[in-house]
């Protein structure tokens, strides 16, 4: 998928990972979610994008020391090749001990159009990285510099992030409670039936507010919760 449509990003941003992981399991689709894996900020805006993909090994001494002359220039590259509207996934094997990113390579990822950068490692200049206002996740704040514990070796091949395989050409879905990945050829119809389902839930949330018992209203819709639901969407129009 070379780019998502606008009102299929709408959706995605609306219905929110809560919902989404909801309809992946109706599908089948149970290993969705990026465990231990955190917005930088709970006030940065909602994820949603494509996933480009980056994996780190673990460094060694002598390919990654301060005498080296081997160093790995794949980090900077998927900074430059990560097209805009998608979303940096980087494999960092969990491992915090060293940054996966700081603020000028994210500031990069912004300024040429990224959706978002996502690590189950952890980034450096945490500040920095929040000002760019580009989404940010990962496992926990890390000061040492990349070469410390990773080496960049290769972009754009399935990757593991957070306990999930992650594709290149995924679609990647975060806001305050979770990152999701969703197959490319399912989104379409997981949108769909995640407004839906959002939908309902507003009507739910707002049955309830009003003293509503959960019985034939949530999380199984009874005929007459049904028949209420269709009333209170003719209103809202």
């Amino acid at each position: 998928m070379a780019e998502l449509a606008k009102d299929l990003r709408e959706a995605l941003t609306r219905v929110g990972t809560s919902t989404l992981t909801g309809v992946l399991n109706r599908r089948g689709l149970r290993s969705m979610t990026l465990f231990d894996v955190w917005p930088l900020r709970p006030e940065q805006p909602p994820l949603v994008g494509i996933a480009f993909t980056m994996r780190f090994i673990p460094s060694r001494e002598d390919k990654d020391g301060p005498t080296s002359t081997s160093r790995s220039m794949v980090q900077p590259q998927a900074m430059e090749e990560c097209p805009p509207g998608h979303v940096l996934m980087i494999d960092s094997r969990g491992d915090s001990r060293a940054a996966s990113a700081g603020d000028l390579y994210v500031g990069r990822l912004k300024a040429r159009g990224a959706a978002g950068i996502v690590t189950d490692g952890g980034f450096r200049d945490t500040n920095g990285v929040f000002k760019t206002g580009l989404p940010a996740y990962h496992r926990r704040p890390s000061s040492p510099p990349s070469p410390i514990a990773h080496r960049p070796v290769d972009l754009q091949l399935p990757i593991a992030c957070a306990g999930v395989a992650v594709y290149p050409g995924d679609i990647v879905v975060g806001d305050r409670d979770a990152v999701v990945v969703i197959p490319p050829e399912f989104v379409e119809a997981v949108a769909e039936e995640a407004v839906k389902a959002y939908e309902y839930e507003e009507f739910a949330e707002f049955e309830v507010a009003r003293g509503r018992p959960l019985k034939g209203l949530f999380p199984v819709a009874g005929e007459e919760a049904k028949r209420d639901y269709e009333e209170w969407k003719k209103k809202q129009r």
